[in-house]
């Protein structure tokens, strides 16, 4: 787990927990909440990322850490394609969407060195 007490304590969980956050705010605004479906699968992938990082961390395994961090980074390609769609049916701005995607663009690169880490100290 590196050098890492608890799952609080990593750089890609803190970002994710406040974009879990921002999701929620985005996805109440009137013009996306009558959307139910896509609400619900945003908000689900935003959140499957803090989790399976959390997930991962507790397995106390580097292995097994950085098979739930692949699932995170995964959920964040999906955020990343809802938040085009978003855009698409006007329920964002573009404004709010280059915000977002950005932000989540940075979650995904800070999962990916962490993997990077992660595999490379588990080289003999």
């Amino acid at each position: 787990m590196g050098r890492f007490n608890s799952f609080e304590e990593i750089n890609s969980w803190r970002s994710s927990r406040i974009f879990n956050k921002r999701i929620y705010e985005i996805t109440d605004k009137q013009n996306f909440k009558n959307d139910f479906d896509l609400v619900r699968q945003i908000r689900r992938a935003s959140i499957s990322i803090s989790s399976n990082i959390a997930e991962g961390f507790e397995r106390n395994s580097d292995k097994e850490f950085v098979y739930f961090l692949y699932i995170a980074k995964a959920s964040a390609a999906e955020v990343r394609s809802q938040l085009y769609l978003a855009l698409d049916l006007n329920y964002i701005t573009k404004d709010e969407f280059e915000e977002l995607f950005n932000d989540i663009s940075n979650i995904s690169k800070l999962i990916s060195g962490f993997i990077k880490y992660l595999q490379s100290s588990q080289k003999p």
